[in-house]
């Protein structure tokens, strides 16, 4: 004889010794989950609501991972674009007393020994900046000219190069090619291998200095594109009157840049009275802060969907419950306690939840791969710096969404899997 799938005999024949209230309750809950993947579900309608709450899991765990994703791959790209032009961090002079008076610091100093041995620093580079005007035939345009050695790292720019190449800086002599970027070259309609000429003011005095584009990049971050050249820094020492190792300041790139604010203070406590340092931060609030908003985006569109997905899950366990309301009452009357009949459902719910994160997983992940390696979905670059939607999957955030979704779901379903104690044997065994 069977109650609602179950053999009355093997579970009036279950020895109280061997079985504890939760194995009973997994070895009900097991034959339930059987009889479902059998197809022996009489009712039409319990199915496709089952069905529909899986889909709204499905559905929800993927919006969470691709929503994840964007708004991670965003935020990286961003900051390795601001980090390219400027570093994490800048170490320069303490020039409080004359600001506006450009002050070199020595690029040989001993902290410098101590950073490069550091394994959370990539790269300590000096530069020398100055301002500078662009005149062609018929256009002025002015620039901020960087100035770089054999030291600087090249990784940032050889991904963003479109034409010609990287700079090649000699130990002797000077390099009179110059880096710049697309929309200057469009804008004063330059190609690789054109003279360039800019003008340097320095004591009340022009200082031009004749280049040949070497190479041009585009990074897609307007306010840096449209003003920044690289050039050899040995033509902006001799400029400003400089030693050989005088330069404008320091940049440390660092291996991950969730250790800035760390680094930052260790440096700072390592560098002269004299010197101080800036974070890439603090140097573009503005970009940063907005990359800082998106994460609220991703916690409002989580919560959404695990509560959606929570709704789901809780109509999906009351239809279960008053389908199997013959067998609490059985249950009941053989003797297991609300606490056990619960588990059979909860036991229930977590296998359709893990289910839905299943399949949700399957098509997230699909997506963000797809978009990933041919970049379908375009972005306007004007607006968003970028030419397609971003990707980065980290696993990490993925396995807490998942863990937090199923965790979240089921303590959801604890309230309405009370209504079993509400059940009475009597009355349904009377009913029936």
């Amino acid at each position: 004889m069977k109650i609602n799938g179950i053999r009355k005999a093997n579970f009036l024949h279950l020895p109280s010794r061997k079985f504890t209230e939760l194995n009973v309750s997994f070895f009900i809950a097991k034959k339930m989950i059987r009889s479902r993947l059998g197809k022996t579900e009489r009712r039409r309608g319990t199915k496709a609501i089952i069905n529909v709450a899986i889909l709204g899991i499905s559905l929800g765990i993927a919006v969470m991972i691709v929503s994840v994703s964007i708004v991670t791959g965003f935020q990286n790209q961003i900051q390795s674009k601001v980090v390219g032009f400027g570093s994490h961090i800048l170490i320069s002079d303490f020039n409080f007393n004359n600001p506006s008076k450009v002050k070199p610091i020595n690029k040989i100093n001993d902290f410098i020994d101590d950073l490069e041995a550091d394994s959370r620093v990539r790269n300590v580079q000096p530069y020398v900046e100055k301002e500078g005007i662009i005149k062609t035939k018929t256009q002025v345009q002015g620039v901020l000219v960087k100035g770089v050695d054999a030291s600087y790292d090249w990784s940032f720019f050889q991904q963003s190069l479109e034409e010609g190449k990287l700079l090649d800086l000699p130990k002797e002599g000077k390099s009179n090619g110059i880096l710049i970027s697309k929309y200057i070259a469009n804008s004063l309609e330059l190609a690789v291998g054109d003279p360039l000429f800019v003008f340097f003011i320095q004591d009340n005095k022009s200082r031009p200095r004749k280049f040949e584009v070497n190479g041009i990049y585009e990074t897609g971050m307007e306010q840096f594109d449209e003003k920044y050249l690289l050039c050899d820094m040995r033509h902006l020492q001799k400029i400003y009157s400089w030693e050989e190792n005088q330069v404008s300041g320091l940049e440390v790139l660092l291996e991950d840049y969730k250790s800035l604010k760390e680094m930052d203070q260790i440096l700072y406590n390592k560098i002269p009275n004299s010197m101080n340092t800036s974070t890439i931060t603090s140097l573009y609030p503005e970009i940063f802060g907005w990359l800082e908003l998106q994460d609220i985006n991703v916690v409002i569109i989580i919560g959404l969907m695990i509560l959606v997905c929570g709704i789901n899950m809780i109509s999906a366990l009351l239809i279960l419950i008053l389908e199997k309301t013959n067998l609490i009452g059985v249950l009941k009357a053989f003797g297991s306690s609300n606490a056990s009949i619960r588990n059979i459902f909860l036991i229930n719910a977590a296998y359709l939840i893990g289910l839905g994160l299943f399949w949700g997983n399957l098509f997230g992940l699909s997506l963000c791969l797809i978009q990933k390696n041919f970049g379908i979905l375009k972005l306007p670059q004007e607006s968003y710096y970028l030419k397609a939607v971003p990707i980065y999957l980290d696993f990490s955030s993925i396995a807490m969404l998942n863990i937090g979704t199923l965790g979240l779901c089921l303590i959801m379903l604890l309230l309405p899997s009370f209504i079993v104690s509400k059940i009475s044997p009597v009355k349904v065994i009377k009913f029936n």
